[in-house]
């Protein structure tokens, strides 16, 4: 269980830092160059393009596993101690506010599930009963 616990930490750092780099961007205090690099840190995250391909097992994870931490690090440094500790706090109170309506999220997307399974059994039905 304590392998768990240490993963499940490691990922509400990773949102928190990644909710800081949001506010850090939108800050205007914030270099432009920096800016940049926290732009193509975000772009490669959410790019279906890779250095390594994701199917290249164990090693087409790598470049996700290690040159995205090494970004955010490199981003980080690129920042104003004053704007980053800033940005920092803010992010500690929006993430504590959206433990709040994360179930409401939640709900709503199972429900759209739900309505999409139910639609999905209909046009089944009607289909295979022609």
């Amino acid at each position: 269980m304590k392998g768990l616990e240490i993963w499940k930490e490691r990922a509400k750092k990773l949102r928190m830092e990644s909710t800081t780099l949001y506010l850090v961007y939108k800050d205007p205090r914030t270099p432009w160059s920096a800016k940049l690099f926290i732009a193509f840190i975000v772009g490669y995250a959410f790019s279906p393009i890779d250095l390594i391909p994701d199917f290249i097992p164990v090693i087409g994870y790598l470049d996700d596993l290690v040159l995205l931490p090494l970004g955010v690090i490199l981003a980080m440094k690129m920042i104003p101690p004053q704007v980053l500790a800033e940005c920092r706090e803010k992010a500690k109170t929006i993430m504590s506010q959206k433990e709040r309506t994360n179930w409401v999220a939640a709900s709503v997307i199972i429900g759209i599930w739900i309505l999409f399974a139910w639609l999905g059994i209909l046009f089944f039905i009607k289909f295979t009963q022609k």
